[in-house]
């Protein structure tokens, strides 16, 4: 933890939350639910007594009490900017801002600064994306190109002429940038200057992708976990796992139905909480799904998996909730299977969970057998009670990974 000190993040929360509870009606509520004050805010356990607030309520409250439902607590003159993503949910942000709501951080840890050229081709439409990350990366002093999406070869054409050091970029579009260039006749990487990439998340074997890249292209790649809402939550770090939690955001990983705070390897709902004044969102559901892989002597979250799925895609076995992400890791640990399926079911005595896989050519099934209970448990905590051996007929390549047969 860098920016505040873990002894006084409590006692900060305390005064944000105080000045919020004064000035926004929404905060006062969460508050009157619990029968709490935010001078109650001594440790995570009072905090997780306050009511996880789901997107969807956000929505709901924008609705009623337009435009930002209550949860602003600082006046209009302030609002420097607002950004409108799908739903639409209106998000402020503040004159007070000189960080892209800390995505400075994510840069800065990256090696990013004076001197570099960043291409950033996020969107500066609407969504807060580009304009974030846009004073994100002029806070550290390095130059910087705003694109946005679109134009590829013209994008292609400034990596070249500019001498780009770092590109931001989803990874789809990063791919399609550096082909392009390929097919343009440019060799890659000697007649490039692009040392790293800021790339977005993907399903299926992302961290794979990004070793293949960082091989082929002569670069590194870094990336974070954040959302509109928030802006930046964690970030990766050089050799740790996962993402490390930006240390003005607050986090637990949650029981998606309960709320309540989970042990150290149970996925959950990612729960965030704010130290920001001016828009105070406290206790907010992101609606994304990762496992908590250490604590903070504060006893919050430090680290953060990667994302597992998002809420409402988990089926739970035995207590124990089960994510597509879980099957897709599953396949991609065990080159012996080519697709696999898990079905949940409930008979009279008992939930159970059936995996149902396609063998590789040449594989031996009890080897594999073998290595899929051990992983499948190493994945979920959870113990798998049969696998069936399935044909490339009777699962066809977009069969769902996760099926729910209990009711």
């Amino acid at each position: 933890m860098h920016a505040l000190a873990l002894s006084d993040r409590f006692e900060t929360l305390r005064a944000s939350q105080q000045f919020a509870y004064d000035r926004a009606p929404a905060i006062r509520t969460v508050y009157a639910l619990a029968q709490m004050t935010p001078q109650d805010l001594q440790g995570p356990d009072d905090l997780a007594r306050l009511a996880v607030t789901s997107k969807d309520s956000l929505l709901e409250k924008q609705r009623l009490s337009p435009p930002f439902g209550g949860f602003l607590a600082a006046d209009d003159a302030s609002i420097r900017r607002i950004f409108v993503s799908p739903g639409p949910v209106y998000e402020p942000q503040l004159f007070d801002d000189r960080t892209g709501h800390g995505f400075s951080h994510v840069f800065q840890q990256a090696g990013i600064g004076p001197g570099d050229r960043v291409l950033n081709t996020w969107s500066y439409h609407l969504v807060p994306a580009g304009l974030l990350l846009d004073e994100g990366i002029a806070a550290t002093g390095a130059t910087l190109i705003p694109c946005g999406p679109g134009g590829v070869e013209q994008q292609a054409q400034l990596i070249i002429e500019l001498g780009i050091t770092c590109i931001c970029a989803s990874t789809s579009f990063f791919v399609t940038l550096v082909e392009t260039l390929e097919r343009m006749g440019y060799d890659l990487p000697s007649q490039w200057k692009v040392r790293s990439a800021m790339l977005g998340g993907e399903l299926g074997d992302w961290m794979g992708k990004r070793r293949a890249l960082e091989q082929k292209y002569a670069i590194r790649t870094f990336s974070a976990y954040a959302t509109g809402d928030f802006g930046l939550i964690a970030y990766e770090e050089a050799g740790q796992e996962g993402y490390t939690v930006q240390p003005d955001r607050l986090v637990q990983i949650c029981d998606p139905r309960t709320g309540a705070p989970l042990p150290l390897g149970e996925p959950g709902q990612i729960v965030v909480t704010t130290l920001d004044r001016g828009w105070p969102l406290v206790r907010f559901g992101t609606g994304d799904v990762a496992q908590a892989l250490s604590h903070s002597p504060d006893g919050l979250v430090e680290r953060i998996s990667l994302l597992q799925g998002r809420v409402g895609q988990g089926v739970k076995v035995r207590e124990i909730f089960i994510y597509p992400r879980n099957v897709e890791e599953l396949i991609i640990r065990t080159p012996a299977i080519e697709r696999a399926q898990v079905i949940a079911r409930k008979n009279p005595h008992r939930e159970t969970a059936t995996l149902r896989a396609v063998l590789t050519p040449g594989s031996s099934k009890e080897d594999t057998q073998n290595r899929l209970m051990e992983v499948f448990r190493q994945l979920t905590r959870l113990k798998l009670d049969s696998i069936e051996w399935s044909t490339h007929e009777d699962m066809p390549i977009d069969a769902p990974l996760l099926v729910d047969r209990k009711h």
